[in-house]
């Protein structure tokens, strides 16, 4: 019954992902998720108590991921290897959650009317953090002196692209969908676009050259 219940719910979000980032918050009406999902409408208020707890659960199911996604900041202390493995599972996000990447992106162009406060103030406190490392790494003289923030900015729009923008990018490149070899390319196009640009070295090379700065 339990596995039921959690079947049904992921259902309800996967559906409600693909109206919310078709439509938006206000177009979407329950009904319309319930008959694209194939339930009675009355079940879908069993899990959610109205459209906008279905619509803050579409947004915390990729907050959740894009908070994971930060974790090789504070698990690895060399910065290539922390930068290449947070950069592909930003475009894992891309790739698995397409429509509520969507949703995120539209919420946050329109300034977070739904996002709680705890939320918002969470994610920013994880860039802060994802930044102070960032900070630690050019201080050691592993990374040029940059921007930590434009740095992730960089990598937030070239990742999270493959997702908000697939429709483009189908367009460009004639495909009618995106394999897995397309997302393992494009992680390591940013993958090598970041750590060249922005001349990354392995904290070996600190090892190798403790006293190296950049000029």
């Amino acid at each position: 019954m339990a596995r039921i219940r959690e079947h049904n719910r992921e259902l309800i979000i996967q559906v409600a992902s693909e109206l919310f980032a078709d439509k938006g918050f206000a177009a979407t009406k329950i009904i319309d998720i319930a008959n694209r999902a194939g339930i009675p409408k009355a079940n879908i208020f069993y899990y959610f108590k109205n459209k906008k707890s279905l619509y803050l659960s579409v947004l915390e199911t990729v907050i959740e991921l894009l908070l994971q996604a930060s974790s090789p900041f504070q698990e690895n202390n060399d910065p290539v290897i922390a930068l290449k493995e947070y950069i592909q599972a930003k475009i894992a996000i891309s790739q698995s959650h397409p429509h509520a990447s969507k949703v995120f992106a539209v919420e946050m162009i329109l300034g977070a009317p739904h996002l709680p406060k705890e939320i918002a103030d969470k994610m920013t406190e994880q860039t802060q953090q994802s930044s102070r490392h960032i900070q630690s790494w050019i201080d050691r003289g592993l990374i040029k002196q940059i921007n930590p923030h434009h740095l992730l900015f960089t990598i937030w729009a070239s990742t999270q692209t493959y997702a908000d923008f697939n429709w483009q990018i189908l367009k460009v490149t004639g495909k009618k969908k995106m394999d897995k070899k397309d997302y393992e390319q494009a992680a390591d196009f940013i993958v090598e676009l970041v750590l060249k640009g922005c001349d990354v070295r392995s904290s070996m090379a600190e090892a190798n050259y403790p006293h190296w700065k950049w000029i």
